[in-house]
Order: C-alpha cells, then sequence, then structure tokens
C-alpha cells in the first residue's frame, strides 16, 4: 500500500489509497465513487475550461454530478498537451490506481499507456473501462452503456413482449461496467498485497452485462431455447407479479412451495397447496395467469397496506413498488439511513443514497457532495502531490496547461 500524508478526507476501508480519475460520464467515473466512499482519495481529472458533462446532466437539474462526483477532490489538467502528459505522469508515482474510460488507445496516442506508466510506478493498478474492452475487433468502436445493454443481451428481456426491448431508465450497463471495474480493483490490490506489483483491469460494458445474464447462454446451447420479452413475469415461476390493490399495485414472490403455502393461507385458500393445479413449482408454472388472475381478484378488495400487512403476518415476501417519495419516507430507509441530507453550499434540500455495502467497522461515508468548481483542489493537490507554487499553477493556467 503506498503511503499518503494526506489523510484529513480518508475514511472507511480503502484509507490511504489514492486514485486518479481520468473519463467522465459514468461508466468511469461510477467506479471513482465507490472507492470514493470508502475512504479512497480520488483525484478527478477534467479538461481545463470543459469539465465533465455530467456536470451538466439530469432530468429535473443538474443533479447527477453531486452523487457521482462525491467525496473527490477536482482538479484541472490538458492530456492533449505534452506537459499536462509529464504532470499526470509525475502524479503517478505517489498513487495506487489510475481510472480511465477514454475510447481504447486514447491512453496510448498520449504515451500514457500502462507500460509506460508502470515504469515510473510498477505498483499502479491501472483500471480501464470501455464499451467492448481494450482488445478484439470491437475495440475501437465508440460505446455507450446502451449499446453495451443491448449487446449483452439485457436489452431483449427489457418490457413487455408486445413492444420494441425497453430501457429501464437507468444508466445500467455503465454503472455495471464500473462495479466490476471496481471489484477487479480490489482483486489486483490483493494481488499486489502479495507480489509487489499492479496490473490492468479491463472492464468492458457489455462483459458487465453479460455477467448478469444468468443462465441465457447455455439455455440455447443445451437446449436450444432463446430467452424473450416476457413483460412482469419471468415464464414458468409463480406467483410472482405485480398485483393490484385499491392504491396502486404491490408485488408478491411466493413461487417457492413453503411460501405459496403461506399466501394461500393468508386469502383463507387452505386448499390451494393440495390442488394438482397449484400443489409444485412445475405445475404453478402451467397455470401461471390463471393463478395471477385469481390473486389479482383478491388483492384488488384492499389497500395496498392491508395487503403488506397480511404478507407480513404470513412472512411473505411483498412490496410496494417505490418511487423517491416513497424512499423518503419508509421507516426501513430511514432506520438505516439509506438515504441521506448531504450539506452543499449550492443546494438546499440535497438528499442523495448512501454509501453501500455496509462494512461493520469501515462503513464508509459522504463527506461532501460533487459540487466544487472546477479546478477547485487544483492548488492543494499539485501543491502537495508535486510541491507546485501559486506562481507555477499561475504560469499552467495562462498556458492552459491545467
Amino acid at each position: 500500500m503506498t503511503s499518503h500524508t494526506e489523510t484529513d478526507t480518508a475514511f472507511g476501508a480503502l484509507q490511504g489509497l489514492r486514485l486518479i480519475e481520468l473519463g467522465q460520464l459514468i461508466a468511469g467515473p461510477f467506479c471513482g465513487q465507490l472507492m470514493a466512499d470508502h475512504g479512497a482519495e480520488v483525484i478527478k481529472v477534467e479538461a481545463p475550461g470543459i469539465g465533465d458533462p455530467m456536470r451538466k446532466w439530469g432530468q429535473a437539474a443538474p443533479l447527477w454530478w453531486p452523487v457521482v462526483a462525491r467525496n473527490k477532490k477536482c482538479i484541472t489538467l490538458n492530456l492533449r498537451e505534452d506537459e499536462g502528459q509529464a504532470l499526470l505522469k509525475e502524479m503517478v508515482k505517489d498513487t495506487d490506481f489510475l481510472l480511465e474510460n477514454f475510447r481504447p488507445g486514447t491512453m496510448e496516442r498520449w504515451g500514457l499507456d500502462y507500460a509506460t506508466l508502470a515504469e515510473i510506478n510498477p505498483r499502479l493498478i491501472m483500471i480501464r473501462v470501455s464499451g467492448f474492452g481494450q482488445t478484439g475487433p470491437y475495440a475501437k468502436r465508440a460505446g455507450y452503456g446502451s449499446i453495451g445493454e443491448a449487446m449483452g443481451g439485457m436489452r431483449n428481456l427489457a418490457g413487455d413482449p408486445s413492444t420494441p426491448p425497453s430501457r429501464i431508465g437507468l444508466s445500467i450497463g455503465d454503472s455495471l461496467a464500473a462495479t466490476y471495474a471496481c471489484l477487479g480493483a480490489m482483486m489486483a490490490l490483493q494481488h499486489r498485497t502479495v507480489t509487489g506489483r499492479g496490473q490492468v483491469v479491463d472492464s468492458a460494458i457489455y462483459e458487465a452485462v453479460l455477467a448478469m445474464m444468468e443462465s441465457v447462454v447455455p439455455e440455447y446451447t443445451e437446449a436450444g431455447f432463446v430467452r424473450e420479452r416476457t413483460g412482469s413475469v419471468l415464464p414458468k415461476v409463480a406467483p410472482s407479479n405485480a398485483y393490484p390493490t385499491k392504491d396502486g399495485d404491490i408485488l408478491i414472490g411466493a413461487n417457492q412451495d413453503t411460501v405459496f403455502k403461506r399466501l394461500a393461507a393468508a386469502m383463507g385458500r387452505d386448499d390451494w397447496p393440495d390442488d394438482p393445479r397449484y400443489a409444485t413449482h412445475q405445475a404453478r408454472g402451467e397455470h401461471q395467469a390463471e393463478l395471477d388472475d385469481l390473486i389479482s381478484d383478491w388483492t384488488r378488495t384492499m389497500t395496498s397496506a392491508e395487503v403488506q400487512a397480511l404478507m407480513d403476518e404470513h412472512g411473505v415476501p411483498a412490496g410496494k413498488i417505490f418511487k423517491a417519495p416513497d424512499m423518503l419516507d419508509d421507516p426501513q430507509y430511514k432506520a438505516r439511513n439509506s438515504v441521506i441530507k448531504v450539506d452543499s453550499p449550492t443546494h438546499s434540500n440535497l438528499f442523495m443514497q448512501n454509501v453501500f455495502p455496509r462494512l461493520s467497522q469501515t462503513p464508509g461515508a459522504v463527506k461532501w457532495a460533487g459540487v466544487p468548481d472546477l479546478g477547485a483542489h487544483n492548488a492543494e493537490v499539485y501543491g502537495s502531490l508535486l510541491g507546485k507554487t501559486a506562481d507555477d499553477l499561475a504560469d499552467l493556467q495562462a498556458r492552459g496547461i491545467i
């Protein structure tokens, strides 16, 4: 582990580790957010005068940036200039991780390939996130999360069979690739602990999505079955669906034999577990539609709270479909501080998700929201890491290097 003197913002299991984050948008920066949440010192590098486009993204307002940039120090650096590349190489000398999500070949074109950086710091772990990975015929294609979701197989399964493939309203492909990049970085860190040497972590969006695809591939190779969109249900898995109530749908999952018996008891249908149509998982799968209709006829006579109470009483998994207001009001969310309010000089009511997963001894924390101005930490980072003076920084800024 590299020893750093900067400890005032270090917190959590990754305390004492430093990550330099290049790239932009979500696929790389979400990996940086995860590591910053757990105590790594994350130095976010942005192009001078431009910054990460995420600073301006969001449906209601530019509110993605305060989340994905939280706990990060923001500096500017022009990596297209030789002097900017030289400054990065200086910083790499005392850095544990370098994270980038440019199109493959970009770092090599700038003379910042792993072989070059590893000569400077053999312990460096380089985390690379891209649409299709660093190798293969598609490597240098432009690759967004949506394309990775399609190529990885997720889009084909999203939505109702009567409509074209849907997206879920989130950049899930990007986030999955970033999560796998973080996982890979932790594996590489353990390897470095044993060997003293770093390595490259190559996380492709389409492969991160593919990793989530359960048995889709062997279902085809072994049985010739191609899984398709099935809407709100998984075929032959019943009952497990969204069911109507007087005030909105509620999800109930009771496909396991023992749980189905408990659902039947809650509904006053003690005859169902012995009915050959419903007695086994396979039988219920064959009668999925009629079983869903019967349960719907029952749930729509009550409110969602009344159904939830009965499900809880009988030990049947159930829950309403949450939106943001539900998350803020829910007692489980409140008890675990799943959503927290974060102080911000630019936002008066800034709430966001907490740090996950929870570690009992080093839980991590949101130390500050991602609201620093472009280059806000230039003096701190360049001064502490490279010994640059105020005059040095003024000169670099005047020449467009930072």
